[in-house]
């Protein structure tokens, strides 16, 4: 074999190998290229299991918050219908114990443990003129009697506190008449009978004023009675003796 036959077959087997040699490279780079592929997939498959498990627990928990804040509020309304409940009951028995606080002061004003000031009404009790032609003049003069009407109409009408010539009448006063003079607790008093109530003018006047009432029981007894209204009154407290 002559040399140029030899130089021929090598070029031709360099050749050969060059071109099996690129296509050796390019499947490699196609292998290669498909490994990564499928490895980026894979990655990106992983990622996006993770993601999907991280959002559904937060689905969960947002879930759980929700209920326990739901919870949390009918708590809230219960415990406020509670709140409202006991304001009612405190605005109830401020109510009651206000009344109570009231009631025992008008007691106490009864009693003469309190003084008494503010406006009322002033009674003026005078004997009648005598009538030589009567055959008792008993009957023009103001009796215990006449003094009790008039007192027991004033408590009735709401008077919170009594005096007659500026001494405390009280519940428990005891009231006697002894021809011209009227007796109150031991303290005897001469005509004129000045009678002082503080409470409402308008209801103790009204009251008195009835037809047939008080005052027009005294005018037919022949009692000279005058009323004043709209007095502003004082009255000290009742003093205790020892």
């Amino acid at each position: 074999m002559s040399n140029k036959q030899m130089n021929s077959k090598g070029s031709f087997l360099s050749r050969k190998q060059f071109e099996l040699l690129i296509v050796c490279i390019t499947m490699g780079f196609i292998i290669g290229y498909s490994y990564n592929q499928a490895k980026d997939n894979r990655n990106a498959g992983s990622i996006d299991s993770e993601l999907f498990e991280q959002e559904d627990s937060y689905r969960e928990e947002l879930i759980t918050q929700q209920e326990r804040n739901k919870v949390l509020a009918e708590e809230a309304n219960s415990l406020q219908e509670k709140i409202r409940k006991y304001e009612k009951s405190f605005v109830a028995d401020e109510k009651a114990n206000k009344k109570l606080v009231e009631e025992a002061e008008d007691l106490r004003l009864l009693l003469g443990d309190l003084p008494a000031e503010g406006k009322g009404i002033r009674i003026i009790l005078q004997d009648g003129d005598y009538d030589p032609k009567s055959a008792n003049p008993n009957d023009y003069i103001v009796h215990e009697s006449h003094v009790f009407k008039l007192l027991n109409e004033l408590k009735i009408s709401g008077a919170q506190a009594i005096a007659i010539n500026g001494q405390r009448v009280l519940a428990t006063s005891y009231i006697r008449c002894n021809g011209p003079v009227i007796t109150i607790d031991g303290k005897q008093h001469p005509a004129p009978f000045i009678i002082e109530a503080v409470g409402d003018s308008q209801t103790l006047v009204s009251s008195l004023n009835l037809n047939g009432g008080v005052v027009d029981q005294l005018l037919n007894d022949n009692i000279v009675v005058s009323l004043e209204e709209n007095q502003k009154l004082s009255m000290p407290k009742v003093k205790v003796e020892s």
